[in-house]
């Protein structure tokens, strides 16, 4: 197997005036990237409740850097609590289709992290009480879309509404304990494959978190009605899951689930051999679809990048048993440069170059003088 190596590097710089993560910088926790065709990067970040826009400077440059607030388009969104306190997305995965840009969060639970993460062994104090504690944030069961249009000179931006255009997110849901999820979770918790992730036989919400092999999404792509969503966790007996869906309006700013299939089902789902490994972020390249693929929990392990032959098409034609091609490896960091986010990029003479963005990037991707910046890569495919 090949392990990639760059062919080049493009710098991101955002503006200080608009980083404002606590106790950490944009730049550290980037999760997904889009290129659009007026030479500009969107980009997400898994703890923020903005989207980002980075337009072309130069060959080696994006910067110009804007900034969108989901609250500014969604009704009844909230960015921050009672307490002013903002409540992360941990959005995973952006595509655009049709006019709209499209994102959707982890729709998963979290575990605190210990402070003294350095220890070796905790057996006592407030780590051991901190790593119980499990928690569900209810911006991250969104599934958005916003409409993304271009203005007078040319360049793309975010409406709440343009003609028949408009805003809108999967309906919320909230149970009797006061669990929150969406229509999406709701219809997964009966499902025999997830739903031992998500409740139990009363059907009270499991809290199981993303990051223990719990249900975690971390991909996305769209085409035309079509929503595909790449499964982190669970990974079941070594395969990784591809949820499909299809939405419709069902009123002014919210969206249901609509049925799919022959069956009248409102999902459909696909399992793929991905050597063990879950889904870390989706693409289109074309016709084709790109499968970043690694470990489910936090680890340094193999990230490996996946071809789909024949493209989205192929997911459910069971003719060829042999339709995933792994392109390569990644290259990570040891507890650094987890790569995350990747857009298909246009660079030299190459139509097939990959841009990839990375969550904890390594000491070696700043630059002194500029703090808020991060260097990315292109690898060629």
């Amino acid at each position: 197997m090949t392990k990639a190596q760059p062919i080049d590097r493009i710098f991101l710089q955002f503006n200080k005036n608009l980083d404002g993560l606590k106790n950490k910088y944009l730049r550290d926790a980037l999760s997904a990237v889009l290129w659009m065709s007026d030479r500009s990067l969107w980009l997400a970040s898994d703890e923020s409740t903005t989207i980002e826009k980075l337009s072309y400077i130069d060959d080696k440059t994006f910067g110009n850097h804007e900034q969108f607030h989901l609250q500014d388009f969604l009704d009844s969104f909230q960015a921050t609590d009672e307490k002013g306190k903002m409540i992360e997305i941990d959005l995973e995965g952006i595509d655009y289709s049709e006019n709209y840009l499209w994102a959707i969060g982890s729709h998963s639970t979290k575990r605190k992290k210990p402070k003294n993460d350095d220890l070796d062994i905790i057996f006592e104090g407030k780590d051991l009480e901190r790593l119980a504690q499990v928690k569900p944030d209810i911006n991250r069961y969104i599934l958005a879309r916003i409409p993304m249009v271009k203005d007078e000179q040319g360049k793309y931006t975010l409406k709440k509404s343009e003609g028949e255009l408009t805003a809108a997110y999967l309906e919320r849901t909230q149970n009797e304990e006061g669990m929150v999820s969406n229509l999406l979770i709701d219809a997964l918790k009966n499902d025999p494959h997830f739903g031992s992730f998500l409740s139990n036989s009363t059907n009270q919400n499991i809290a199981l978190p993303g990051k223990d092999n719990g249900f975690d999404i971390e991909g996305l792509v769209v085409r035309g009605n079509r929503i595909l969503i790449g499964l982190r966790g669970p990974v079941l007996r070594g395969w990784a899951a591809i949820l499909e869906i299809e939405v419709e309006d069902s009123s002014p700013g919210l969206l249901k689930l609509k049925p799919i299939g022959e069956n009248g089902g409102l999902y459909k789902k696909y399992f793929l051999n991905l050597k063990g490994l879950g889904i870390r972020e989706l693409c289109k390249d074309g016709e084709y679809l790109l499968i970043l693929a690694g470990p489910t929990m936090v680890l340094d392990g193999s990230v490996l990048l996946f071809r789909l032959k024949g493209g989205i098409e192929r997911l459910s034609d069971r003719a060829d048993k042999k339709v995933l091609e792994i392109i390569s490896e990644i290259p990570i960091g040891e507890g650094c440069d987890r790569p995350e986010g990747m857009t298909i990029f246009p660079y030299s003479d190459s139509s097939n170059a990959l841009l990839v963005v990375y969550d904890s990037p390594a000491e070696n991707r700043f630059e002194k003088d500029d703090p808020h910046s991060v260097w990315a890569d292109v690898f060629e495919i």
